[in-house]
């Protein structure tokens, strides 16, 4: 299997704050899914992939290049594609401006191949006949696809896309998973979602992240049987239960270890998640960075 992306050592501390601990990772075409709670690292990991921040130690290849160094990072950053949570849309443009604004910072430089470049990735992503509205107009959806089209500049061979989902209603989110399976076709696509349903959906690797470092790696299927045998449901909340909640049925279903005699019940792949967090010890105050 191709590699496209291969780190290791990555560490990276803001004053204090651990934000990446000793993170090594090997990726390859197609998506996958990182996973965590607010302020294991995830973004951090992204930044320091897309060449946004440099890590204080550790290395990394993107695409056999290495942005360790000043003509690495320019031939990583021509082949990369990058959403961040928070795109800085400048509200006066236009979508089809925005974009050719992103393909110029790529060094696009023949406007009418640039230009052809930017309706091409517009229509992609379904935003072909409104390519003049100004971004303003455009609903929270068109915009996540506004700058999923400009991430897309160029066809890069390495996407990376933080939250993509965040916000979105159900059938635009269901609208941007088909933009995010299309895109993994052949290139290698690092999604960073809290939607246990996004990684289930779309990938074929899932990676969990906690307190800086990685503490799962592997297929969706092996993240879910990590809970096998410790869910169960009953009649009354379990205090010993790991997690547990009331379900539209009126009865509990719990997570952990469960009691002789319980009722057992399939696992989905938040079950595994939570479990994994669990024996990370998330949650247990560590000062980590988002």
């Amino acid at each position: 299997m191709t590699i496209t992306v291969s780190a290791s050592g990555l560490r990276l501390h803001y004053g204090r704050t651990r934000a990446l601990d000793d993170v090594g990772l090997r990726l390859s075409p197609g998506v996958t899914g990182l996973l965590g709670p607010n302020g294991a690292g995830k973004t951090t990991l992204l930044r320091v992939l897309a060449t946004a921040v440099p890590a204080d130690e550790g290395a990394f290849t993107v695409l056999g290049h290495d942005p360790g160094t000043a003509g690495g990072r320019q031939q990583v950053r021509r082949r990369l594609g990058y959403l961040p949570q928070t795109p800085g849309f400048h509200p006066g443009f236009t979508a089809f401006e925005f974009v050719d604004y992103v393909a110029v910072l790529k060094e696009m430089t023949d406007r009418g191949a640039r230009h052809r470049e930017v309706r091409r990735v517009l229509e992609e992503v379904g935003l072909g006949e409104v390519r003049g509205r100004r971004i303003r107009k455009l609903s929270g959806g068109m915009r996540q696809r506004v700058a999923l089209a400009a991430a897309l500049v160029g066809d890069p061979g390495f996407l990376v896309l933080d939250e993509p989902t965040v916000g979105l209603d159900p059938e635009q989110r269901m609208r941007f998973r088909e933009l995010i399976a299309e895109a993994g076709e052949g290139r290698t696509v690092l999604l960073s979602t809290h939607q246990t349903e996004d990684v289930a959906m779309l990938c074929r690797r899932v990676l969990v992240m906690a307190e800086g470092g990685i503490r799962f790696d592997g297929t969706p299927a092996e993240l879910t049987a990590r809970a096998a045998g410790r869910v169960w449901r009953s009649e009354r909340r379990d205090a010993g239960a790991k997690a547990g909640w009331r379900t539209g049925t009126g009865e509990f279903r719990h997570v952990g270890d469960p009691p002789d005699g319980a009722e057992l019940v399939e696992p989905t792949l938040e079950d595994g998640y939570l479990l994994v967090l669990d024996g990370a010890g998330s949650g247990s105050g560590a000062e980590v960075a988002a």
